[in-house]
């Protein structure tokens, strides 16, 4: 059955979601915040800033009106960036059906959000601004799904994570298709760490990559360790801030998201990790605090960079020993040299 859908976010990942649910029949609009994508999408059937050479049907509009957009909708997916999600969600708190709690919200967004006590999950945090009927019932949607796979059709797999099984099986079935493959869980907490702390080993991993083409002393088994040792890393940090099930991650929402997100030739953090040995790319930055600040100056959004300064303040907090993390901060902070890292990191990871 169709339905009437909302996507906030027009980045290349909420623009392939859209895209996937308007090929299924669904009536889709899509916020975007820039002038030109509207345009784009709406004009030229193609989000030609953040997704080129992948049109969009007909059934997929954009607007630049972000309450018109959400207003009305069964269902509403939140994809705009962790720094302004949740600004964003802020400014539809009295659309009508968003304040009476009809429509079932998703999310999309990778990271940890920053507040006076820390870095807190992005469920967390839109469960404290969204009325008091969104407790327990927001659905986070992670797995190994780059954006221009997804657009393409090509056979992914996703898991709908909430408390409240009946709120998962709606997205589930929203969600989807011939193309993508939707599966439930009830460990959100899990499901959001997996999905914000792979893209700070992925950063760690294009470093390693680059430095492999330099160096015959790493390679393929190189890689491997690394991986291995930053799925360790993530689930040390699930366990001390509360997931509930292990096989979290081990599931296609951990090690699956996180293989994808090192290995592929899509991945920002991957890139962003080349860029640092093969561009120097870091290098007219202060420190990591200036980096974000001006992050937009990268060209692209490598949500490792900012994701690594929460999982730091995690560490800190929780005291846990998390060497891939640590020595990329230190990196990003202008600290320690990257092939220093490499070799520091290899004498001392935990598998």
């Amino acid at each position: 059955m169709s339905q009437a859908i909302a996507v906030i976010g027009a980045g290349a990942w909420g623009t392939a979601m859209a895209i996937s649910l308007a090929k299924k029949g669904h009536e889709v609009t899509l916020w975007a915040l820039e002038q030109d994508v509207v345009a784009s999408i709406n004009e030229r059937h193609e989000n030609t800033r953040f997704l080129p050479g992948f049109p969009t049907p007909d059934n997929l509009v954009a607007s630049a009106d972000i309450r018109a957009v959400a207003t009305g909708k069964s269902f509403l997916i939140l994809a705009s960036p962790s720094l302004y999600l949740a600004r964003t969600m802020q400014g539809l708190l009295d659309v009508p059906n968003i304040k009476d709690g009809s429509t079932c919200i998703g999310v999309l967004t990778k990271g940890f959000i920053p507040s006076k006590d820390g870095p807190r999950l992005i469920v967390e945090t839109l469960e404290s601004v969204l009325p008091e009927s969104y407790r327990k019932s927001l659905v986070y949607i992670a797995g190994p799904s780059h954006a221009e796979e997804v657009a393409m059709g090509k056979v992914t797999g996703l898991i709908a994570a909430s408390e409240n099984p009946m709120a998962s099986i709606r997205f589930r079935e929203v969600l989807k298709s011939k193309g993508l493959l939707v599966y439930s869980s009830l460990d959100v907490i899990g499901v959001q760490i997996c999905a914000a702390a792979k893209n700070v080993v992925a950063v760690a991993f294009g470093i390693l990559d680059a430095l492999a083409e330099k160096s015959e002393a790493f390679g393929d088994n190189t890689e491997s360790l690394l991986l291995a040792a930053g799925l360790n890393e993530i689930q040390i940090i699930g366990r001390a801030m509360g997931a509930t099930h292990p096989e979290t991650f081990t599931s296609i929402s951990g090690v699956g998201d996180l293989d994808v997100t090192c290995r592929s030739r899509y991945g920002r953090n991957r890139r962003f990790g080349h860029d640092i040995i093969n561009k120097g790319i870091i290098e007219g930055f202060k420190d990591l605090d200036d980096l974000i600040a001006r992050i937009s100056e990268i060209g692209y959004l490598p949500e490792g960079a900012v994701a690594c300064k929460y999982v730091k303040q995690i560490a800190d907090t929780y005291s846990l020993k998390l060497p891939i993390s640590d020595g990329l901060y230190r990196i990003l902070n202008r600290e320690l040299e990257p092939s220093q890292f490499i070799e520091q990191l290899l004498d001392g990871v935990q598998i």
